[in-house]
């Protein structure tokens, strides 16, 4: 017999015959009592020899909720599956139809999700029906930013003149320490490299060369424009990234104003405006890198290394450098709008915008410099 001194509840086991175990419910049997464990009387009956049938008698019961039907299911599942019969003939009507109806529906089929991994045709399908939308929409969006431009050359485009002035400080006025402190050091390591070749043949003059051509032609360019993929063109990402979570951006739409107009074309044309002179500056600052080390390391006299730089150079390095800059500020400008005018509705997709400006933007620098090299080579500039 299973009792519990605390709660009046019982659970007791009789054997009626030679193959049948009886088991007496009394008491309230609720689930904010104290109620019998059904382990225990589950071992009882597999400690009984020769037992073929399971039957209850609840004459004694009084009350009874979820707590019982718990029980009854534990009972019946595990004699059902030792082959032991069981009659629910004593239990009330309202049990045996609650029993009946939990073992006749069955899990269904596939309710539980389990892990199916696609064909590689489905992943194939899947991948081109993605880049087949992204490239409609990004499509789309460059219509819509050659649209607002056109605009702008009629003098039709609205916009304030105000955020453009503060957008082209924060691109330009900004953005001076770090480029200056990345252009210095790429100047450094530029000299280093090519200094390590050229004192094997006492050439260590042809450094200002090297650096000179190197920063102004590419280098420059190419830095600069990183830089500023990983700060403005992510800044553009995630500041419009946020208002499209904020619904800022459908309220424009609400008033009539485009918000290409009002939100992407000042930032275009600013960054626009700021990448050549940047590129200037840096440009400035890897020659002053590599003039530190060819001075200070080379023992190159330094208006020796000035008359090189000034030889070496020509008027075209310049103009690819500064037109690579102005190519890279579109980029970075589109690719950092695009993102944040498509961003979702939801904190985590404005990072997700923000991480895809800066990879896309990086990604379109590279692309643009290799068909702005070959496109030179070709030109014979």
């Amino acid at each position: 017999m299973i009792t519990h001194s605390a709660d009046p509840a019982r659970a007791t086991l009789s054997r009626l015959n030679d193959d049948t175990l009886q088991i007496v419910l009394d008491g309230p049997w609720k689930v904010s009592s104290a109620l019998p464990s059904a382990e225990e009387v589950l071992r009882q009956i597999r400690s009984t020899p020769g037992l073929r049938r399971v039957s209850f008698d609840s004459k004694g019961l009084t009350e009874w909720d979820s707590g019982l039907l718990a029980f009854l299911a534990r009972i019946v599942k595990d004699c059902t599956a030792t082959a032991l019969t069981v009659e629910k003939e004593g239990l009330p009507e309202g049990v045996r139809r609650l029993l009946d109806l939990a073992s006749a529906v069955p899990e269904r089929s596939g309710a539980r999700r389990g892990e199916v991994r696609p064909s590689f045709l489905v992943r194939v399908g899947d991948v081109v029906t993605t880049f087949w939308r992204g490239s409609h929409d990004n499509f789309a969006f460059i219509g819509e930013v050659a649209v607002a431009t056109a605009r702008l050359f009629t003098g039709r485009a609205r916009f304030q003149a105000r955020d453009l002035f503060l957008i082209i400080q924060e691109a330009g006025a900004q953005a001076l320490p770090i480029v200056s402190l990345i252009s210095l050091l790429v100047g450094v390591i530029l000299a280093y490299v090519g200094a390590i070749q050229l004192r094997i043949f006492g050439a260590q003059i042809y450094v200002a060369s090297l650096v000179g051509i190197g920063m102004v032609r590419a280098l420059a360019a190419i830095m600069t424009g990183i830089i500023m993929a990983g700060r403005t063109g992510a800044s553009f990402a995630a500041r419009l990234g946020t208002m499209q979570v904020n619904e800022e951006i459908d309220a424009l739409q609400t008033l009539g104003i485009s918000p290409v107009e009002f939100l992407v074309l000042p930032r275009m044309v600013a960054l626009s405006l700021m990448m050549p002179l940047l590129c200037l500056y840096a440009d400035l600052m890897g020659i002053l890198g590599g003039m530190l080390v060819g001075v200070l390391i080379l023992d190159l006299n330094y208006l020796e290394y000035y008359a090189k730089t000034i030889e070496s150079l020509r008027l075209n390095d310049l103009w690819v450098g500064l037109f690579s800059g102005a190519v890279f500020g579109v980029l970075v400008a589109l690719a950092g709008c695009l993102r944040g005018m498509r961003c979702g509705r939801s904190a985590s997709a404005v990072g997700e915008a923000t991480t895809s400006a800066v990879v896309t933007s990086i990604v379109g620098i590279i692309v643009a410099t290799a068909i702005i090299t070959v496109a030179c080579d070709i030109l014979g500039i």
